[in-house]
């Protein structure tokens, strides 16, 4: 009887160890991250701090829906993921499969294409608008290769709205596509080359043998991949603030900077983004849903279940 209830006793201890292991982690999440949450949350829902008689109000909210500018930022944000990502992906995916040839020099050139990677937003920011600026390296180069005239120097930072949503594309991409083609490369290289053999061996071509054997085997790799960079895409503020300044390009996340920083001191502004800030939440995990929903990644395994 002692001998069953010590054995009992010891495997309750041995299953307790995995949560006991993760507890730390837990009170960690709990102290530093779903606290500030749900202040962020209920903050976004009063007039002002509930210690200066603050009362539960939707102000906050009426007064971003009314405002012209969020719907501008919204409209902005959506361009931005939309193209940037899809752009992404594709060229992140080409230089992947490519470096995956392994050709002599490819380690070299995975080196060169990853120092954007390693740059900081800040520098990027600060690089570009250096570059882009009147004076700056770029018109210098151009006017150097006899592509443009020294009085026709182009004024790149000057341009309309889709003009600069454009030439950030192009800025965020430079800096992304290493880390997208890194995670894609890291799962191609996990893949057995008997498998692409055999495609070949029953007929098929590399379009063929791209589109029927490797992404369907990246598919994991792909979802993990689009959803790290769609969250990101969201959330891309610095480099804008950098090369035009806040409200000239407004973004979500500029506007809650904006809100918040910018207008410190200023309850309504502050309150106000607050509840951007629930609202951009609530957009990236819906986002993120939709997107695993879609790509099947809820789905059951293959002859799980049977």
């Amino acid at each position: 009887m002692s001998q069953t209830r010590w054995t009992i006793g010891r495997e309750r201890k041995k299953q307790m160890v995995p949560y006991l292991l993760i507890a730390p982690v837990v009170i960690y999440y709990a102290i530093f991250w779903l606290f500030p949450v749900i202040q962020a949350i209920s903050g976004s829902f009063l007039s002002a701090p509930l210690a200066k008689g603050g009362q539960f109000t939707l102000n906050n909210y009426m007064s971003l829906f009314k405002d012209p500018i969020f719907y501008q930022a919204l409209f902005n944000t959506t361009f931005i993921v939309l193209i940037s990502v899809t752009l992404e992906f594709v060229l992140a995916f080409g230089l992947a499969l490519l470096i995956n040839m392994k050709f002599k020099g490819s380690g070299f050139f995975l080196f060169l294409a990853l120092i954007p990677m390693a740059l900081p937003a800040v520098a990027v920011g600060a690089m570009w608008r250096s570059g882009l600026a009147t004076y700056g390296w770029l018109n210098s180069f151009l006017i150097r290769l006899n592509i443009i005239d020294a009085a026709d120097k182009i004024i790149f930072l000057a341009g309309n709205q889709i003009q600069r949503m454009i030439l950030i594309i192009i800025v965020d991409a430079w800096q992304v596509i290493p880390f997208m083609m890194v995670i894609l490369l890291s799962g191609m290289q996990g893949l057995k080359p008997e498998l692409f053999e055999a495609g070949y061996v029953f007929g098929g071509n590399k379009l063929q043998v791209l589109r029927k054997i490797t992404i369907p085997l990246m598919k994991q790799t792909i979802t993990t991949a689009m959803i790290l960079r769609i969250i990101a895409a969201i959330q891309i503020w610095l480099i804008i603030v950098m090369l035009f300044g806040f409200n000239r390009l407004p973004v979500l996340l500029e506007q809650i900077v904006l809100n918040v920083d910018q207008y410190a001191g200023a309850e309504d502004f502050f309150r106000k983004g607050m509840a951007l800030s629930v609202i951009v939440s609530l957009i990236v995990s819906s986002v993120s849903f939709i997107y695993l929903k879609v790509s099947g990644a809820f789905d059951e395994p293959a002859g799980k279940g049977v």
